[in-house]
C-alpha cells in the first residue's frame, strides 16, 4: 500500500500498549482524530498537527485529508496506557490498521504530516516516533520540504508569529538560570525579549529520574518542541523530558 511504503521497518512496533478495543473508522474529524462506527471518538496520541490546532489554520484541510487517506473506512485496533477519555470525551490512543504493526502515528510522521509531541514517556515508543519523524525530515517530505519547518531560536520574530501553535525550535542555550520556581533555558541575552524555555520546579523530579541536570544544557545546541506562549518574549514550557533533544555542543 502507498501509505505503508513511506515507513521503513525502523518505525515499526514500539507503541503497542494495552489493547483498548477495535472498530471501523466511520468519519475523520480533523488532522488527528476520527469517529468509529460505534460512535467513539479517537484522538491520536503522541503527535501534534504541523501548525497546531488553530481554527484558522489554512493547512488543516490538507492534514485532515492525510489522515483520511490512511484510515477512512478501515478496520483499526487501539492501544494505550490509559483509556480514560479526555475533557472532550475522546479516547486518546495509538492506532493500528488491521494486520499492521506500524502505528498510524508513525505513518503520518514518516510522510511529514505530523510532528512528535514529546509527550510519550515510554522510551521504545518515543524512539519509534522520533525515528519516523527523522525519516521524513531527512527525505524532506511534507512539512519538512519547508526549510523553515524548524525555527531558529535567534529568530524571535518568527517564533512570536506562532504564538498559540505547536512549534519546533532549535538553537544554542546561552545560559540556564533559576528565578523563583522556574528554570529558564535562555537562547538570547535579553531575558525579557528573546526566546526561552521554561521548566517549572514541579517538573524537576522528571528530569532527575532521567539523570538529566538542567545546567548541563548550557552551551548545548538543543531542539525543543511545544506550544509557543507570550511571556515577555516567546516561551515554550517543557513538561516532559521528550520535548528536548540534545543536538550537540559548541
Amino acid at each position: 500500500m502507498l501509505v505503508a511504503a513511506v515507513a521503513s521497518p525502523a518505525v515499526a512496533a514500539g507503541c503497542a500498549f494495552e489493547p483498548q478495543g477495535e472498530g471501523r473508522v466511520a468519519a475523520v474529524i480533523d488532522a488527528r482524530s476520527f469517529r468509529l462506527d460505534d460512535g467513539r471518538e479517537v484522538r491520536l496520541a503522541g503527535i501534534e498537527t504541523v501548525t497546531g490546532d488553530s481554527t484558522d489554520d489554512k493547512t488543516k484541510p490538507n492534514r485532515t485529508a492525510a489522515l483520511a487517506a490512511i484510515v477512512a473506512g478501515r478496520a483499526v485496533s487501539l492501544s494505550g496506557e490509559d483509556d480514560a477519555p479526555d475533557r472532550y470525551g475522546r479516547q486518546t490512543a495509538f492506532v493500528f490498521l488491521d494486520g499492521s504493526d506500524i502505528s498510524v502515528q508513525a505513518l503520518l510522521l514518516a510522510r511529514g504530516d505530523a510532528l512528535v509531541s514529546g509527550s510519550v514517556n515510554d522510551k521504545d515508543c518515543a524512539a519509534a516516533l522520533f525515528a519516523a519523524e527523522a525519516e521524513a525530515r531527512q527525505a524532506r517530505r511534507g512539512t519538512w520540504a519547508d526549510s523553515a519547518a524548524i525555527k531558529n531560536a535567534e529568530s524571535t520574530g518568527d517564533i512570536s508569529a506562532g504564538i498559540g501553535r505547536f512549534m519546533v525550535v532549535e538553537g544554542k542555550v546561552l545560559s540556564v538560570r533559576q528565578a523563583g520556581a522556574t528554570t529558564y533555558l535562555n537562547f538570547g541575552r535579553n531575558w525579557t525579549r528573546d526566546f526561552a524555555v521554561t521548566i517549572s520546579r514541579r517538573v524537576l523530579p522528571v528530569f532527575g529520574a532521567a539523570g538529566i541536570v538542567l545546567k548541563s544544557f548550557e552551551n548545548q545546541r538543543i531542539r525543543v518542541r511545544g506550544f509557543v506562549e507570550a511571556r515577555g518574549g516567546p516561551r515554550i514550557e517543557v513538561l516532559r523530558v521528550g520535548q528536548i533533544e540534545v543536538i550537540g555542543g559548541n
